[in-house]
Order: C-alpha cells, then sequence, then structure tokens
C-alpha cells in the first residue's frame, strides 16, 4: 500500500495540473460542440474568394484544380461551368467561390481539435491527451484503497466506461 504521503502529493498535483488545464479544457470543449454541428451552418457566414486559374478548363478538370473537398459540377455551358462552390468562366479563367465558415477566432478552434501530426497545434493535443491520462490515474491515487470513497469510485468508473462502450458501439 502506499503511503499516506504519496496520496497527498498526488493530490496537490491533480489540483495544480487541474487548475491549469481548466482553460484548455474550456477551449477544447467548444470547439468540440462546434464541430457536432459542423455539417450545418450553425455560427457560419458566407466567404466569396476569386481564384485566377487556366482558361479553358473542362468540367473534368476544374475539380482536381480547385482542390475544394466535396466540390462538383452542377451545370456547364459554352461559357461557364457552375460548380456546388461557386461558378468559373471558361474564357477568363476566374472562379469565383462561395463558402461558409466560422470566423477566425472559431475557426481557429476548430482547426486546434482538428489538428493532425502535420501542424504544430498536434503537440498540444498530445498533451491534453497525456494530462487527462495523468487524471484519471491520480484520480484513484488521491484516495487510500481500503476506504469506501476509493472502492465507490472504482464502480463509478467502471459504469462510466461500460456507458461510454455501448455509446460507441450501439450509437455510431
Amino acid at each position: 500500500m502506499a503511503s499516506p504521503k504519496l496520496h497527498m502529493a498526488f493530490r496537490k498535483y491533480h489540483r495544480w495540473l487541474g487548475f491549469f488545464l481548466a482553460g484548455i479544457m474550456a477551449v477544447y470543449a467548444i470547439s468540440g460542440i462546434l464541430l457536432i454541428f459542423r455539417p450545418t451552418d450553425f455560427l457560419k457566414f458566407e466567404q466569396t474568394e476569386i481564384r485566377q486559374l487556366d482558361s479553358g478548363l473542362t468540367a473534368k478538370q476544374l475539380p482536381n484544380v480547385l482542390k475544394i473537398k466535396g466540390s462538383r459540377v452542377v451545370d456547364e455551358t459554352d461559357t461557364h461551368i457552375t460548380l456546388n462552390v461557386g461558378e468559373y468562366s471558361k474564357a477568363s479563367g476566374e472562379a469565383t467561390i462561395t463558402r461558409k465558415n466560422y470566423p477566425l477566432v472559431l475557426n481557429k478552434m476548430v482547426k486546434l481539435h482538428k489538428a493532425t501530426n502535420n501542424s504544430p497545434l498536434f503537440w498540444l493535443n498530445i498533451f491534453f491527451g497525456i494530462s487527462l491520462l495523468f487524471f484519471v490515474i491520480s484520480a484513484f491515487l488521491m484516495f487510500i484503497p481500503k476506504l469506501p470513497m476509493y472502492k465507490n469510485g472504482l464502480k463509478i468508473a467502471g459504469i462510466g466506461a461500460v456507458v461510454t462502450v455501448l455509446v460507441v458501439v450501439f450509437g455510431s
């Protein structure tokens, strides 16, 4: 059995790291909620962009040149190609793209949540994940294992894990 001194040390580290991570958790919570509504236009506004492309592109070439996820040709005439994200003039090569996006601050928060190893933000995501694992472990080291609170905590954590697995398995 670990000494009461060890348990008190873990309580101290848990408390100070918890205060530090409270701000990070708030940002992750808000960006996570925003990501739930990503297919909708919730909090998004329209942005129009004009790109100069090569003239004379075909309907088959245009989506590849634009490199916009989900873009597809809707209609084509002799002079224009209409896409689901805008319009392209065959003669001038000018493409007018209209997309909906979050305001700058919210867009940055969404990018934080979706960061991959190609982004410098992934270090923050790794630190956050490791810190959350520390919280999981230290939550059980804050109490002496013989106490009823410890045993009840294990039961509640087990119920939480089972509920999460059930939601993931049957909810998707």
